[in-house]
């Protein structure tokens, strides 16, 4: 089955989207290649097969297939891809020190837990490495406990060689988390009207605002697809109403239902530049939003990638002039994906069920966290005590 989209023109000329150049990224994690690979690396769900003692059989066999899609489903694809780098660079890690990575050695991986806290420096071959944070630690230990479980091991994280040490790591490096900046309602429209009208300017204003107004993550807005069940890699569909737009999203933490409703005006409705864009790219099944070509004057079949999207506001809040009181590089860095979000939360002035429904959050308390800037200093509660 083949996606309807046709040839079209932009509907009205344009230069290029500064979002649509090419950005350099930061430069990939150094991986090991050749005879440094891990051939002992099965990916999520090889580990699954027929026990010694059955015997094969056809319906057997497509049944450990069908178990190993599943368990590969079973994590989201960035999650495995997080873990997977994990996993290579620990036994790269193990490999410097002349041991390896099986059977788990608790006192191996304390030590490895202190090393990417206070690095003791490598080879002079290799690039001098940094200290890195207690969340990223946490997280690398978390890759390992899932791939030592891929490969038919366990560890007990509460084992003294590693909780003692990563309780040290803990309080001596811990510091308050660094969180993006909000992207309020101002700065939003400030960042599409740096877009042209062409094509791909087109569709980078609607994924500005239906992200915006759906509080989405970076990877919802490109998995979207036109209909329900038009591809394989879909991770939700959209329905166009007369009031909005309704949102069926497979997200992070379970399905879930999103309203947007019309705005005030054209200009910045999410919903009227969602349809203006479906329009002109000719989509009617399929990915949303989807690459266009190099001219940016005809819309391609394939889905965007997530790091569009970063790309994309970086870029925005670097054409409207967004905190012109730091440098570039610290613009830079302020703003992500998820400056969408919390943008949403913050500026939002509804009851926080609304709010904490619409971000798909499960506690009300992570909604609170995004909520900071709009609450700051609202309650004076120095005042309130009479000084």
């Amino acid at each position: 089955m083949h996606r309807n989209l046709r040839n079209s023109g932009s509907p009205t000329s344009g230069t290029k989207s500064a979002s649509e150049a090419e950005i350099s990224s930061s430069a990939p994690h150094e991986t090991p290649h050749g005879d440094e690979r891990d051939e002992r690396e099965p990916a999520s769900g090889d580990g699954i097969a027929l026990p010694s003692h059955v015997a094969g059989s056809g319906t057997l066999d497509r049944l450990v297939d069908t178990a190993r899609d599943y368990a590969k489903a079973s994590t989201a694809e960035n999650t495995n891809k997080a873990y997977a780098a994990d996993w290579k660079h620990f036994a790269r890690w193990c490999r410097l020190k002349g041991t390896d990575p099986l059977p788990p050695s608790p006192e191996m991986i304390g030590l490895y837990l202190t090393d990417l806290a206070a690095p003791t420096g490598g080879p002079p071959s290799q690039s001098a490495s940094r200290p890195l944070s207690v969340s990223t630690i946490e997280r690398r230990l978390s890759g390992l406990a899932w791939n030592y479980v891929q490969r038919g091991f366990a560890i007990d994280r509460k084992n003294r060689h590693i909780a003692t040490v990563l309780a040290g790591i803990k309080r001596k490096h811990a510091r308050p988390p660094v969180q993006k900046e909000a992207i309020l309602p101002e700065d939003i429209l400030a960042m599409v009207a740096t877009l042209p009208y062409d094509l791909r300017g087109l569709r980078d204003r609607a994924i500005l605002l239906i992200g915006y107004a759906g509080g989405l993550r970076r990877s919802e807005i490109v998995s979207l697809d036109h209909g329900k069940d038009d591809t394989p890699d879909s991770g939700g569909w959209i329905e166009l109403f007369d009031k909005g737009a309704l949102l069926t999203l497979n997200a992070k933490t379970g399905w879930r239902e999103v309203e947007i409703g019309r705005g005030s005006t054209d200009q910045t409705c999410p919903v009227h530049t969602l349809e203006q864009w479906l329009h002109f790219a000719r989509i009617d099944f399929g990915p949303i939003f989807v690459r266009t070509s190099r001219d940016g004057k005809t819309a391609l079949p394939h889905r965007l990638s997530d790091k569009h999207v970063a790309r994309l506001i970086k870029q925005t809040v670097l054409d409207a002039g967004l905190r012109p009181d730091l440098s570039e590089k610290d613009r830079v860095a302020l703003f992500s994906g998820h400056s969408l979000r919390a943008g949403l939360a913050s500026s939002a002035e509804v009851d926080e069920r609304y709010v904490q429904k619409q971000l798909g959050h499960a506690s009300s308390e992570m909604t609170r966290r995004y909520q900071r800037r709009r609450d700051r200093f609202r309650m004076n509660l120095t005042k309130a005590a009479g000084l």
